[in-house]
């Protein structure tokens, strides 16, 4: 009897036009929703910009001897809310030159700051943080910073040199503008690219993929975020790690 009723609640819902799931089809479909990448980010600038502010800015290729430095910046002004803001730059391969950091105020001739950086331990995008060298950074200010590799250093005009511009916003001010995002998940970095804060969209997707290297999500956030400022070698790069990690 129960078999009757089951095959004719089934012929019903046929004729009334209700598609039967069978449960153990959905999991395929629930599953694969589950792998899906979160959306990308996309990177508003600010309507007051600075142009031709990046210093280098393009890969030639890494078959030659000497390395390539770019500065993960778009080419004008970049935005941070932060005092003590993470820059990020790209090294195409180790390298035995010295490297330095300069951080200027455009509106002053002596730098802030200029001295040695920590030789790197593996090629790629790399970290200067700014809080650990005792540096902050005013409001509405705007600064150049640069990394340089030395190959000479009784010849100058042989460096290196890849940077670009920051300016800090006044929290207080940044909170009127928009809803800032000062964590730092997927979330906050759609967010604070959406709202024109490079540095700091930047600095924390490059420190979560720092902890999470294979994570094929997280790089294509920042290779999306690239591509949009134009380092589309540096993007290339990114997109060609996920395929090394998941051989």
């Amino acid at each position: 009897m129960k078999r009757v009723v089951i095959i004719g609640l089934n012929l019903f819902l046929a004729l009334a036009g209700v598609h039967i799931i069978d449960a153990a089809d959905t999991a395929p479909a629930v599953q694969a929703g589950l792998q899906e990448d979160p959306p990308l980010p996309v990177y508003t600038p600010p309507k007051k910009m600075t142009p031709r502010a990046r210093v280098g800015g393009s890969l030639r290729g890494t078959e030659g001897t000497e390395p390539e430095l770019v500065a993960l910046v778009p080419d004008h002004v970049g935005l941070t809310m932060k005092q003590t803001p993470t820059l990020n730059w790209y090294l195409s391969k180790l390298t035995a030159y010295p490297l330095r950091f300069t951080l200027t105020d455009t509106q002053k001739i002596t730098p802030i700051f200029e001295g040695p950086l920590p030789a790197p331990t593996k090629a790629g995008v790399q970290s200067i943080d700014l809080k650990s060298m005792g540096l902050a950074l005013e409001p509405n200010v705007q600064y150049r910073w640069f990394v340089s590799a030395i190959p000479n250093p009784d010849s100058p005009s042989r460096d290196i040199v890849a940077g670009g511009m920051i300016e800090r916003c006044e929290f207080s001010e940044c909170l009127t503008v928009a809803s800032v995002n000062v964590t730092c998940d997927r979330d906050s970095v759609r967010t604070n690219a959406l709202i024109g804060f490079w540095y700091d969209a930047m600095g924390c997707v490059s420190s979560l993929i720092e902890k999470e290297p294979k994570d094929p999500s997280l790089r294509r956030l920042r290779a999306a975020l690239l591509r949009q400022v134009g380092l589309n070698g540096v993007a290339d790069w990114d997109l060609r790690s996920i395929q090394s990690h998941t051989k």
